[in-house]
């Protein structure tokens, strides 16, 4: 590390289970970020200011004025940019070491495959149930880790899928696949502001700690319910019929 590096993260690496050691290996890291909305604004941002070396951005949508109330990586003058572009903007403002790749797309096929397969670590910051399946089946298929994150109304949830873990359950485990257009989104039942902004916040410090190699969510559900500022921990068990993570896929 640098000089100004030793200072930027100094508070950091007086934690005993980082120290210079483990900021090294977050300078090293290469992070995926699927989504740049809510959940994405918050994951970015700390996971920059933590000193993530490598972030890979991935959104195919452009800022819009509804997106501001919890998009907080984006601001008005970035209105009708790329999501991505418009992050890239500040985390470059926020921490230039960080080295940002903005891809202003829809990760599909095998450019999502590839771009999983070079990352440490992928965090699911999407906001359909198609996106969410397809990046589960290439996380267990490639044994990346996956952070999983998602926010409706009051509430949230937060998990870590692991499948270098053979007790690990996967996203499938827990949600079966639905039907396109199907299920509840932000854009139907709304949010409140900040919810996106303590689930996206969680998920980054997931994904420090499966970088550092500490205890995570994994084989656990965390819910959050602002409305009453109540939270759960619950049991996430693999589930053996499972066609992603059982091993009882088709031939």
């Amino acid at each position: 590390m640098t000089p100004q590096q030793q200072e930027r993260y100094s508070r950091q690496i007086l934690l005993k289970d980082i120290g210079d050691a483990g900021q090294e290996k977050l300078l090293a890291a290469r992070v995926l970020v699927i989504g740049m909305g809510g959940l994405g604004s918050p994951v970015a941002s700390y996971l920059a200011a933590a000193g993530i070396g490598q972030l890979v951005l991935s959104d195919f949508d452009v800022v819009d004025l509804s997106n501001l109330q919890r998009q907080v990586i984006h601001t008005m003058a970035d209105i009708g940019k790329f999501k991505v572009e418009s992050a890239a903007d500040t985390i470059a403002a926020l921490n230039p070491d960080v080295s940002v790749t903005a891809l202003p797309l829809a990760l599909e096929g095998e450019q999502l495959c590839e771009e999983v397969a070079k990352a440490d670590v992928v965090v699911d910051c999407s906001d359909n149930f198609s996106t969410r399946f397809e990046l589960n089946r290439i996380c267990v298929a490639s044994r990346t880790p996956l952070v999983s994150g998602g926010v409706i109304q009051f509430e949230g949830q937060v998990s870590v899928f692991d499948s270098r873990d053979e007790a690990s359950p996967c996203y499938q485990c827990l949600y079966k696949p639905v039907a396109e257009g199907e299920g509840e989104t932000c854009s139907r039942i709304g949010v409140l502001a900040p919810a996106p902004g303590i689930i996206g916040s969680i998920q980054a410090v997931e994904v420090l700690k499966l970088l550092l190699e500490l205890p995570t969510l994994t084989g656990k559900l965390l819910l959050m319910d602002a409305k009453s500022m109540e939270w759960r921990v619950i049991g996430l068990p693999k589930d053996p019929n499972c066609p992603v993570c059982s091993g009882s896929q088709p031939a």
